[in-house]
């Protein structure tokens, strides 16, 4: 365990970052699997409003350093690629 003040500070902050971090990666995963649902039952309006907010929310943790940018991106580009797959005419 760490014995100096500065170190007791920093596993309080990571303690709190972590938690937000598990939130807002759950909050994804809840809207993705919404948006799959969606594109699934052929429903675009709702697929089209899930995918930006998705997309919005895969940036936000992006910018943060909750995920890597690069795994942001290939989510974005997978679930478009579903998206125009289910609902090209």
């Amino acid at each position: 365990m760490a014995n100096n003040k500065s170190r007791l500070k920093t596993i309080r902050k990571v303690k709190v970052r972590t938690l937000a971090n598990k939130a807002k990666k759950s909050a994804y995963k809840t809207f993705e699997k919404k948006f799959l649902a969606a594109v699934a039952e052929g429903n675009k309006e709702v697929a089209t409003e899930l995918l930006n907010t998705v997309s919005s929310k895969l940036d936000k943790m992006a910018k943060t350093n909750t995920i890597h940018k690069g795994k942001a991106d290939r989510k974005k580009s997978r679930l478009a690629a579903a998206y125009n797959k289910a609902f090209a005419k």
